[in-house]
């Protein structure tokens, strides 16, 4: 990669903060940075050098990157060492990140709810801790649930509900007035 420009750099720099409050290590999310801006995959001392960061940072960044799936290693004719590229796609690459953090994150949670209200089945002197664990569960399976239909729908048709923006919003509300809405008894 070319000497970075001041734009490509702000975008870096604001990509590692945005990862680290996402959670992520902020070297990381400039190696993913680096990489989605990059229009040819990357050797990880190119990374390291552009990057002004250690070659062993570099490598457990593109592992980390790598099991979150977002970056992949790639081949040249020719040359030995690997390279490494990210999903191209913006709508792609945050799908793959979403399905990762409920992998990660929402999935444990559900478990550990199941099996905390198993666990307290009935205690009636735990009534309150029932209710609310039975919330919170309700709560994650909807999410689960929603997740696993949105997850089915083709890109395309992601982007084109997202670009609905408000009449999307419009459509919904109007959906849950007339179901709230007594149905005329005849």
């Amino acid at each position: 990669m070319a000497e970075l420009t001041p734009v490509m750099k702000q975008f870096i720099l604001h990509w590692g903060e945005m990862g680290s409050n996402w959670g992520l290590n902020r070297t990381v999310a400039q190696i993913h940075a680096m990489l989605y801006l990059s229009p040819a995959p990357l050797t990880a001392e190119e990374i390291s050098e552009t990057l002004g960061i250690a070659r062993s940072t570099v490598s457990t960044g593109l592992r980390e990157l790598q099991t979150w799936g977002v970056v992949r290693v790639v081949h040249q004719l020719g040359d030995r060492r690997d390279h490494f590229e990210t999903i191209a796609d913006i709508w792609e690459m945050f799908r793959v990140i979403l399905r990762e953090r409920k992998r990660r994150e929402i999935d444990p949670a559900v478990a550990v709810l199941r099996e905390s209200m198993t666990g307290v089945q009935g205690e009636s002197e735990n009534a309150y801790v029932i209710e609310r664990l039975e919330e919170m569960l309700e709560f994650f399976e909807v999410v689960t649930s929603v997740y696993n239909q949105v997850e089915q729908l083709p890109t395309a048709t992601l982007r084109r509900i997202a670009r609905l923006g408000d009449s999307f919003s419009r459509l919904l509300s109007l959906a849950a007035q007339s179901e709230r809405q007594p149905t005329p008894e005849m």
